[in-house]
């Protein structure tokens, strides 16, 4: 199937609330623009200078989504590119990305990673871990500040890789209990924080199930990724 038709295939099965999210990592830029004119205007990469590359190069009104590890060292290079940033995993690079965005006067929106795998190489913060930034003097204080360079929009998890369901289903699960415990208790108030991004081509539909409001989609697309 081409992947205008899969574009398609999902405009057709997705509810109104869930976003897809092109994984187009690896990808050149004809079959972007394939899915691009298709309507399709949301993709999302993992590498710096590969993003960079495909922003001049495509259309401006892509709306491109960082999805990778990110280190402090690399976020100078993405802040002003990037719509949203999917995996925040630690206080430390939450305040690098304000502090960029500060000095571009700009924002940008940021999710926070949870760990909810049982694969030790995956990123991501506990819930214990994920409440400091939430209780940190940096968060309070980026919440009254109406030219903060960052905005919390949600939360990101990966599920583990298995074809074990159920897994899948209870880690998917922790996700959005996580995610209604931090609105209730730190965001009742902002209609923005909003976003669950979990699901991948394997997994999506059980993320759909549980909540999910960004499904991040690659190779049901765009075919296997090439390793380069």
């Amino acid at each position: 199937m081409s992947i205008a038709k899969q574009i398609n295939e999902f405009k057709n099965i997705l509810p109104e609330n869930v976003k897809l999210v092109a994984v187009s990592k690896t990808k050149p830029n004809e079959a972007i623009l394939e899915a691009y004119h298709t309507g399709q205007r949301v993709f999302g990469e993992n590498k710096i200078q590969e993003l960079i590359q495909k922003y001049q190069d495509l259309p401006k009104d892509i709306q491109w989504h960082f999805i990778g590890h990110l280190q402090t060292n690399k976020v100078k290079q993405l802040v002003g590119i990037v719509k949203l940033i999917h995996a925040v995993d630690s206080l430390k690079l939450l305040q690098v990305i304000d502090k960029e965005a500060r000095n571009q006067n700009t924002k940008v929106s940021c999710l926070l990673q949870m760990h909810i795998a049982q694969e030790e190489t995956k990123f991501g913060l506990d819930f214990d871990e994920l409440i400091q930034i939430l209780e940190s003097d940096f968060f309070n204080e980026i919440k009254k500040d109406k030219n903060a360079g960052v905005e919390i929009c949600g939360l990101m998890g990966m599920a583990t890789y298995t074809n074990d369901n159920e897994q899948i289903r209870q880690e998917f699960s922790i996700l959005k209990n996580s995610f209604a415990q931090v609105k209730m208790n730190y965001f009742a108030d902002n209609p923005n924080f909003k976003e669950l991004s979990m699901g991948m081509s394997g997994d999506y539909a059980i993320a759909i199930e549980q909540g999910s409001t960004l499904i991040r989609i690659g190779s049901t697309i765009f075919g296997e990724r090439n390793y380069i």
